[in-house]
């Protein structure tokens, strides 16, 4: 049995399989259709996420991206098919944009029980191409289940948000959480990051779910970080380089 995993229902065909002993706690999504499933997003890449898919579901599935970031890619290798956003299509097949050893600093940075048969020296950060390109506002059809695509940037320049109308789920991905939201790489934007929090509260959100930390958290948060975001600019301090800025619930690092 993988130990290193939890598997947690949402609903009757979607599970959250998640990495709690590691201290980034990211959430990966197990979506079910009719005809096909989607995992979105693969983990950190220290075990093998895909004898858990393969418990849960018996349909094809793709590895869907919320963002190329370490952290929610690492699994993509035991999937044949991979979709993600445009704008980040090269850090997959070309070159990821944070060097190898920096990686490996941030994945080992708090002590972690890793799983037996990991390997540091063997790590690596997961390059391939994808199958699938997403744009903003496409539809993925599972069959009886739909998830529209909103390009959510400024964490990260092809960061999605995947929103499924049916159940009124939003997969926040790395844009919400009860944490710390990065926006000071350089390859971060905190006035992107601001538009994109604002973009999706036009939605009709029932659930939100997340790329790290607690999983049930309150719709009303999204709320609270849009105000956040909106003060921080109207203060001018809405600027990589400021620092981090501390709220009840969650942080901003810009």
């Amino acid at each position: 049995m993988n130990h290193w995993f939890t598997v947690e229902a949402i609903d009757r065909d979607t599970f959250a399989i998640s990495e709690y002993q590691h201290w980034e706690e990211t959430h990966c999504y197990l979506i079910c259709g009719t005809e096909r499933a989607i995992l979105l997003d693969t983990g950190l890449g220290v075990s093998n996420i895909r004898p858990i898919v393969d418990q849960l579901t018996t349909l094809p599935v793709m590895a869907v991206t919320t963002h190329v970031h370490w952290d929610h890619i690492g699994g993509h290798q035991y999937f044949d098919t991979i979709a993600v956003h445009e704008a980040e299509q090269d850090w997959l097949a070309v070159q990821f944009p944070i060097p190898l050893q920096v990686v490996k600093r941030n994945l080992t940075c708090r002590p972690c029980h890793f799983p037996e048969d990991f390997s540091l020296d063997g790590y690596q950060v997961f390059q391939g191409v994808p199958q699938t390109i997403l744009h903003d506002g496409d539809c993925l059809d599972l069959g009886s289940r739909t998830l529209t695509v909103h390009h959510t940037p400024g964490h990260s320049p092809g960061h999605c948000c995947y929103y499924e109308p049916a159940r009124k789920y939003l997969y926040s991905g790395d844009l919400i959480y009860k944490g710390c939201l990065d926006a000071f790489y350089p390859s971060t934007d905190p006035q992107l990051f601001w538009q994109s929090v604002r973009k999706i509260q036009d939605l009709d959100i029932s659930r939100i779910l997340p790329g790290h930390h607690q999983l049930f958290i309150p719709v009303a948060l999204l709320r609270k970080i849009e105000i956040a975001f909106r003060d921080l600019s109207k203060a001018g301090k809405l600027k990589q380089g400021n620092g981090l800025f501390l709220y009840e619930d969650f942080q901003i690092h810009i």
